[in-house]
């Protein structure tokens, strides 16, 4: 396995790259709020925009900014953290790209999504699993933490596939329109449902990787839903929906795990990997 103290080259890339997306999801997230008019989606998915551009301007790209130059000095917690956001990056421009109309902001949307899953890609391979994992303290609830990962991912399966079920063998109708339903089904399912399943599994055994996976796979559940809880507050607040509508859910499931990630991450420490001591005993 690749790490920073064999790859010197690796910091640069993830600083470029984490620059470079952060530029990007400002200036998409910042024009979607100044031009809302240049989305050409029917109107109740305009409204799911709201939060997510709100969320990655005012949220995420401060946290992996910050989070970006904390690792640079070495801290575990950032490096888990960053990963979290360049996640967030890969899932919502997955989103825009495959779920908005054609617009102005398309080929923002393609270069976000690059450049956070090549960040994400380099960032996972470079990372250093056992210096990772022995900075967590032997008194953390893992087994806890990655049960309750695996019980959300489990969860969110059995709500996905039994609303698919219900529509092809029974009839019944999809909360939304089929095509919408199909997305954000097929995201979930395909990248929220497998991190948090894998980190939880891999926590619970103690298994290296499951410290990394798994609060990376929390900060990302954690900042999305908080965009799930924005919208559906915003959706009662302007009549679209009665109340409470979807709030209940989304907050008493962003209070948890947001709680756990906040737990795990703080278990990770902010001690300095082997790479950066070496640097700093050569300086």
């Amino acid at each position: 396995m690749t790490t920073a103290k064999t790859d010197p080259q690796r910091p640069r890339a993830e600083s470029a790259l984490s620059i470079a997306l952060a530029l990007f999801m400002l200036l998409q997230s910042v024009s979607g709020r100044l031009f809302p008019g240049a989305y050409r989606d029917v109107e109740w998915i305009k409204a799911t925009w709201f939060g997510n551009d709100f969320v990655t301007m005012l949220v995420v790209v401060p946290l992996l900014v910050v989070s970006l130059l904390l690792l640079r000095r070495g801290s575990h917690r950032a490096r888990l953290v960053w990963l979290g956001t360049l996640g967030y990056g890969a899932y919502n421009y997955a989103y825009y790209l495959l779920g908005a109309a054609l617009n102005a902001f398309f080929p923002l949307y393609v270069f976000a999504f690059l450049l956070a899953v090549a960040a994400l890609i380099i960032g996972l391979a470079g990372s250093d699993i056992s210096s990772l994992a022995s900075g967590f303290s032997s008194r953390t609830p893992v087994r806890a933490i990655g049960g309750y990962y695996v019980f959300v991912a489990t969860g969110l399966s059995i709500v996905w596939f039994g609303m698919w079920a219900a529509y092809i063998f029974a009839g019944r109708p999809t909360p939304v329109e089929t095509e919408a339903f199909k997305l954000v089904a097929a995201l979930d399912t395909a990248l929220i449902v497998p991190a948090l399943a894998l980190g939880g599994v891999l926590l619970w055994s103690k298994i290296g990787w499951g410290y990394v996976i798994a609060p990376a796979a929390g900060t990302l559940a954690s900042l999305y839903l908080l965009v799930l809880s924005l919208n559906s507050g915003v959706a009662v607040m302007s009549g679209a929906v009665d109340g409470p509508g979807e709030l209940p859910l989304w907050g008493t499931l962003l209070l948890l795990t947001s709680g756990a990630t906040l737990l795990l991450l703080k278990a990770a420490g902010s001690a300095k990997t082997a790479s950066f001591r070496l640097r700093a005993e050569k300086q």
